[in-house]
């Protein structure tokens, strides 16, 4: 079954910016069980993904927006629609620099 991320993007940044927490998640992929878990979230401009570990190997795709990616080493990254990084293996957190929707692809050892 596909998803279409434009609709989906546009329905999550909807939520977020209603949302106290400035965020709206929906996972499109994987899940408990899954060793790939694919989750898109939308934040309002401002709105912040507090500092936590590392999910395992990952990406952040930025779909919509700018956000800033922080590790807790002290290294930042800016990322603008269309970029794409390797989230920290470290303690790390997100910020929206302007509205924006994120597409986090995790692997996750299945158990």
């Amino acid at each position: 079954m596909s998803t279409d991320l434009t609709t989906l993007a546009d329905s999550l940044l909807d939520k977020a910016r209603q949302a106290s927490s400035g965020r709206a998640a929906e996972t499109i992929e994987g899940g408990s069980g899954h060793a790939l878990r694919q989750t898109v979230l939308g934040m309002a401009g401002g709105a912040d993904l507090s500092e936590h570990e590392s999910p395992g190997e990952a990406t952040l795709q930025v779909l919509r927006g700018r956000v800033t990616l922080s590790a807790d080493t002290g290294e930042t990254e800016s990322l603008e629609q269309g970029g794409l990084a390797p989230i920290p293996a470290t303690r790390h957190s997100l910020h929206a620099d302007t509205d924006a929707v994120v597409l986090l692809t995790v692997v996750k050892p299945i158990a």
